[in-house]
């Protein structure tokens, strides 16, 4: 008898040890649960854009199906006097530009294409003190504008601009 008790005295001891892991495990998993539940909680507040028109002249709520010729045409930029002289747009994604500042700058490269239904321009200088300068444009067609940004290749710098069509 004496044998039995010490036996289940063991098991016991044998039962607690083992309650102890699966215990641990069932606090683990509580906790992983909470902290899931919390970032949820906290995702779902984080604040929305408004809805409605953006400040992004380029971004319109729709997006616009304007022909690559719109970009044909002379574009200036308020800021310095800088021209962009579309003269063509073809079908490849292929501009015929020209880039004076007055005087004429050599264009390397230049294209549109559309991008989520938004035309989209790129131009690249290489000239003395141009040396891969870019601009990379978006039309917005509601301003008849081309705004995006500069690449200052000599200073490693970039630039929010804007060039809007000469009459």
């Amino acid at each position: 008898m004496a044998r039995a008790r010490r036996n289940a005295s063991k098991r016991q001891k044998t039962a607690g040890r083992a309650a102890k892991p699966r215990r641990t495990l069932w606090v683990i998993g509580a906790l992983a649960v909470i902290v899931v539940i919390a970032a949820v909680a906290v995702a779902s507040r984080s604040p929305k854009p408004p809805a409605g028109p953006n400040n992004d002249p380029a971004a319109p709520t729709a997006p616009d199906q304007a022909s690559p010729d719109r970009l044909t045409g002379r574009w200036l930029r308020p800021d310095g006097g800088y021209v962009i002289e579309v003269r063509s747009a073809q079908g490849n994604g292929v501009l015929d530009a020209a880039y004076f500042n007055p005087r004429p700058i050599n264009v390397s490269r230049a294209e549109w294409r559309r991008d989520n239904g938004r035309l989209q321009v790129f131009i690249e200088l290489r000239d003395a003190n141009y040396p891969g300068s870019t601009y990379t444009l978006r039309y917005a067609p509601q301003q008849d504008r081309l705004v995006g940004d500069y690449f200052q290749a000599v200073h490693q710098q970039t630039f929010d601009v804007e060039f809007v069509r000469q009459k």
